[in-house]
């Protein structure tokens, strides 16, 4: 599976997601592992496995942590609940039959549920404690993005560009917003934020959207990115990262865009800065870090939009959105290593080999530790501290 997803990088790496666009290729070249002289080594505190995983496909299937469990899934539509003290298995369901599984977007927990889309535009609800069927739901398109949980909703972004409103106990659409779909877009959609009775998210046209939970009713629209160039590819301004919400400001990115802080009450920009991504941000209140779609880890100061470090040697490697694990900026990339980057500095501070089938999604902080999933399905609980 390695040679199989390293064997050719798109003209960026976020290219390799694309639907419909053979003939406009370019051969890039990976950057090779950084020799990094580690400050710590990971202890492993348990091991599980979670079917086969996502394999080689899309599916950012990352794990939650709530109601005292460690909730996983895979594309194949194994969902499992685990312990997070020792990894044992408290329930299992096979959603394989169910729904023809094709598992994507997921995994939420909200109102003592676990919610998780597919690529069917299927929406499934289990009871956290026994992973009982609550409902199921068809949507209008593929459900990529995990949903966002507010007002007793749960609103899910499709990949037809439509935002849908779900009743959090029966399942029963409140409500739909449409947007444009442009003919060529990224394999990916954003995922929702919602705060304050606003839901927000990234279209694939290039906006970010707002809109009033409760009721549906749209906001306002911001221009995250304008369309230029000759070719299709040129032209995409998909907004695939979730917004990222500190008090009063918003902040998002698009493909061929630009990073945005945005006013939330009146939808207007309050700095505009040139990055382009299609890949989440992480923030730790006074900065905020994000993968560039030539898999650049950069640093931004939140207020001002200022650039506080950029760290280019993980170029084109396939790396996961970063995630703030013990204090450390982390990814993962594509040959499955992790890399520990230091908040402040962007230097590296320790890597680790983990497993060669690579990352789709970066580990997720938990009580004592943090998880992590493989592409092939393993799912281990570690931790740095002594």
């Amino acid at each position: 599976m390695k040679k199989m997803l390293n064997r050719v990088l798109l003209s960026s790496a976020v290219l390799a997601l694309l639907a419909g666009c053979a003939g406009e290729e370019e051969n890039v070249v990976m950057a090779p592992v950084p020799v990094v002289k580690s400050e710590f080594t990971p202890k492993t505190l348990w091991k599980a496995s979670i079917d086969k995983g996502v394999g080689h496909y899309f599916s950012k299937l990352s794990p939650d942590y709530a109601y005292g469990k460690v909730f996983v899934a895979s594309r194949d539509g194994i969902v499992k609940a685990l312990d997070p003290e020792n990894g044992k298995e408290i329930w299992k369901v096979n959603l394989k039959e169910d729904v023809s599984a094709r598992l994507s977007g997921g995994i939420v927990a909200a109102y003592g549920q676990i919610y998780i889309g597919s690529e069917n535009g299927v929406v499934i609800a289990l009871d956290a404690e026994t992973g009982t069927e609550s409902w199921k739901v068809k949507v209008e398109g593929e459900v990529l993005a995990s949903p966002v949980a507010d007002s007793n909703l749960v609103i899910v972004n499709t990949s037809r560009g439509a935002l849908v409103a779900l009743d959090q106990a029966t399942g029963s659409q409140k409500w739909t917003i449409s947007t444009e779909v442009p003919n060529l877009t990224l394999r990916g959609d954003s995922q929702p934020s919602a705060v304050s009775g606003g839901v927000f998210w990234g279209t694939p046209s290039g906006r970010l959207a707002a809109a009033i939970s409760a009721r549906g009713q749209l906001i306002w629209q911001q221009p995250v990115g304008q369309p230029k160039g000759a070719t299709e590819i040129d032209r995409l301004v998909d907004v695939d990262a979730s917004p990222v919400i500190i008090g009063g400001t918003l902040y998002t990115i698009g493909f061929n865009g630009q990073l945005i802080a945005i006013d939330l009450r009146s939808g207007n920009p309050i700095w505009k800065r040139n990055y382009s991504s299609s890949t989440d941000m992480v923030t730790d209140g006074g900065r905020l870090f994000l993968v560039t779609d030539k898999d650049h880890l950069v640093a931004v100061d939140s207020r001002s939009g200022t650039e506080l470090w950029s760290n280019k040697r993980l170029e084109h490697r396939l790396l996961t959105a970063p995630k703030i694990i013990e204090g450390y900026v982390v990814v993962g990339d594509s040959e499955g290593y992790l890399h520990w980057v230091d908040r402040s500095s962007g230097d590296f501070v320790a890597q680790q080999m983990v497993d060669d089938s690579g990352f789709a999604v970066g580990p997720v902080a938990i009580d004592g530790g943090y998880v992590l999933v493989t592409r092939d399905g393993d799912v281990k609980k570690l931790t740095i501290k002594k």
